[in-house]
């Protein structure tokens, strides 16, 4: 199953999703845009938890 998040899956009014066939790639993805997009966010054990909790299974 390929794995998928977007920030609207967390409340955010950003049109931002991803899809990948792993959770680790997808989380690589997610890291990629909160550093480049969402710098209010601060990634650490708790936000992770609770970004991971959002994906969905496609």
């Amino acid at each position: 199953m390929i794995k998928s998040i977007s920030c609207s899956d967390a409340g955010k009014d950003c049109g931002w999703a991803a899809t990948a066939p792993t959770e680790k790639e997808l989380m690589e993805k997610v890291t990629q845009h909160v550093i480049e997009s969402h710098k209010e966010i601060k990634l650490n054990t708790e936000s992770i938890s609770k970004i991971k909790s959002l994906i969905k299974e496609i």
